[in-house]
């Protein structure tokens, strides 16, 4: 190259830098409004190099400032985009696998992909409800295997978990990052993770505790079957390329634990629908979901007009003890029971529920060995606890016995469990309440004011929701809420009560109890138990629990109910044959009458040789808990004053009074 040329080459090549510059600057500045990528100037290490355990990521891949826009940084709503990975690099399979995640900005779940929220609740949903960590359970590939025995085939030990939502705060350049990552069994540790790809993501490598005593497997390779307040299985019977027969399962096993009239919902994942069921019923029939979706058009040739429900999210609910021996919807053991499920110290066989239904699968899950249950269970009762389930889990199969009666059994060909706890969700009010009351003081300690709940705050709200609930004379409790305004200002004024404008609002409880110490004598003291049921329906084989923190060891017995000691100081409470029912509200005598509860009453009996000093009027009659129908019920703050006592005191003191003016009148003499 002679040098004449020379200034000509360094002119092309300035003027190339310059135009590849200019092109970079635009490509890395979006338009307005648009989602902004984070950089990832660094690729993620390779688990590979370091991990012989289970390894965890988390990268944001995408976060976008969204409306409404607000001056406070830390009230601004980000939308963002994230994948969580679970790698097994073990040597031990990874069953039921679950992804703790401890977010840590008020996140907001709108989607999941590739997995489920194990308590299996809707979108979208908020973190700031989980005490510690959210948990992500995998789905479909529930069970992680080790590379060993795949040949380090990646679908196979490998999960991505996409999650789609809402994040508060933490603006650029500062990455919205869990502080931890974990997984849900305890036999792994998992260090403190460490920050990769740019700050925009975080990883970790659990490995096994040595000082943990491992849970054992069955020789199937399966979990062993979990303990809780409820549990569901869900068996296949027969299975066939398209369709299989399965058995549901609802056993109860808290002592204190029911559900009347059960509704059970659950979600499919994989576009499967209920061609039919026995024992059981959808609450809505309708095959409309399938004739407009896919289902129709690979079934063309099946008859949806006698498919039951083609919901992703059906409701299903028990059906009425009538139709047990209806050919076509009953003769399943265990079904057609109203949907009442009892505790077993009531009476273990009517503590299980069971159906039946025919589900038909969609492609690509048309093999007789593809199976996959359906997700996020939920289960509710009437008036009962609330029970938050996880996700099902597979087990060894379930043994049934031989229906004819030969020694034989028969066994499920796939079996998963569904583990349910009571729980009570933040926020949420009681269904029921209790009210004190005693034979030396004549009025009536009700219900505090919006135990079970108040009335959304309007306009024409004319009830004080914060003020103390207003004490009554003891026929008020007879009447509905609505009726007792008169007789408690009336109360107020006899005794001198403060009577609050506005007027406390109503406990607005569908059930409840009253507690009456009736007698304190020097061996003994006696309660009365009263049920008011202010609900339009009934309580068959209604259940009570008192809890007795200091005159347990003194139960004697009850009179028109029946009585059982319990463990944790509970006495448990039931109707004897004829006064097991409780019945609705119901009109009055005439049209002027207030509307009548269902009641039941009984008295209890204590001794006071086994509890020696006890205080009945300083608390130790009444109650520390009650429950009605596993519900724990709303308690009073305070217990009902003695106040013939307060009177003999204040009589001493007037005639003290009285005698020290005598001797001063003297003296002047």
């Amino acid at each position: 190259m002679d040098w004449c040329s020379r200034p000509l080459v360094f002119l092309v090549l300035v003027v190339f830098l310059l135009s590849a510059s200019t092109s970079r600057s635009q490509r890395t500045r979006p338009p307005s409004g648009a989602a902004v990528p984070v950089p990832a100037p660094a690729p993620a290490p390779s688990p590979d190099t370091f991990c012989n355990g289970v390894y965890l990521s988390y990268v944001l891949e995408q976060r976008e400032k969204i409306h409404p826009f607000t001056s406070n940084p830390a009230d601004q709503p980000y939308a963002f985009r994230a994948t969580a990975t679970v790698l097994n690099h073990g040597t031990a399979d990874l069953l039921a696998w679950t992804l703790l995640v401890p977010f840590r900005h008020r996140e907001l779940i709108v989607s999941v992909g590739g997995g489920v929220l194990s308590n299996g609740s809707a979108f979208p949903y908020n973190t700031t409800l989980d005490a510690n960590s959210t948990a992500f359970s995998g789905y479909p590939n529930t069970d992680l295997k080790t590379p060993i025995e795949t040949a380090n085939d990646l679908t196979q030990i490998e999960a991505k978990i996409t999650i789609v939502g809402t994040f508060f705060g933490s603006p650029p350049p500062t990455m919205p990052l869990p502080e931890s990552l974990a997984l849900g069994d305890p036999s792994y540790t998992c260090p403190p993770p460490t920050v990769y790809n740019g700050s925009s993501g975080v990883d970790t490598c659990c490995v096994p505790d040595p000082n943990y005593v491992p849970e054992p497997v069955n020789a199937t390779g399966f979990l062993p079957r979990r303990s809780g307040d409820l549990t569901i299985t869900y068996d296949v019977l027969q299975s066939y390329g398209s369709s299989y027969l399965a058995l549901v399962t609802l056993e109860n096993h808290n002592p204190l634990g029911r559900l009347d009239h059960w509704q059970l919902s659950w979600e499919w994942a994989r576009d499967e629908f209920i061609y039919n069921m026995k024992g059981a019923y959808p609450t809505v029939v309708d095959p409309s979901d399938c004739v407009f979706g896919k289902q129709s058009q690979y079934y063309q040739q099946l008859d949806f007009s006698t498919v039951l429900s083609c919901k992703r999210k059906p409701t299903i609910v028990d059906l009425t003890p009538w139709r047990y021996n209806d050919t076509d919807l009953g003769r399943i053991p265990h079904c057609c029971r109203n949907g009442t499920l009892l505790p077993p110290e009531m009476d273990p066989e009517q503590a299980v529920s069971a159906f039946q239904m025919q589900v038909y699968k969609m492609p690509p899950d048309l093999n007789r060995s593809v199976l996959f249950p359906p997700v996020n269970w939920n289960i509710s009762g009437t008036l009962n606890p609330d029970y938050q389930c996880g996700q099902p889990i597979r087990v060894s199969p379930t043994v049934f016995p031989d229906v004819n009666g030969l020694e034989s059994d028969s066994v499920a060909l796939a079996s998963w469990q569904v583990v349910c706890n009571i729980s009570r969700p933040k926020g949420a009010s009681p269904k029921c309440c209790v009210s004190f009351s005693a034979y030396y003081n004549d009025s009536v300690i009700p219900c505090n004011t919006c135990a079970c709940g108040c009335p959304a705050t309007n306009r024409r709200q004319t009830c004080n929701a914060t003020a103390p609930a207003m004490l009554l004379p003891p026929e008020a409790l007879l009447v509905p809420f609505d009726n007792r305004t008169a007789k408690a200002l009336a109360w107020a004024q006899i005794k001198h009560y403060n009577a609050p404008s506005p007027l406390p609002c109503a406990d607005n409880c569908g059930v409840s109890i009253n507690w009456h110490v009736v007698s304190d004598y020097a061996k003994g003291w006696s309660a009365r138990v009263t049920l008011f049921n202010w609900r339009e329906d009934q309580f068959a084989d209604w259940f009570l629990a008192v809890q007795m923190d200091k005159a347990y060891p003194g139960y004697e017995q009850m009179y028109s109910f029946n009585g059982t000691k319990m463990a944790d100081n509970i006495i448990f409470v039931q109707g004897n044959p004829g006064l097991d029912y409780l019945n609705g509200e119901t009109n009055g005598t005439t049209d002027k009458d207030p509307r009548v509860p269902g009641k039941q009453q009984s008295v209890i009996s204590f001794t006071k040789s086994s509890t020696p000093g006890i205080d009945i009027v300083g608390g130790g009659g009444y109650p520390s808990k009650v429950y009605f129908n596993g519900e724990e019920c709303s308690l009073p703050d305070f217990f009902p004053a003695n106040w013939a006592t307060r009177r003999s005191g204040v009589g001493v003191f007037r005639v003290a009074l009285l005698l020290l003016a005598t001797a001063l009148a003297l003296l002047e003499l």
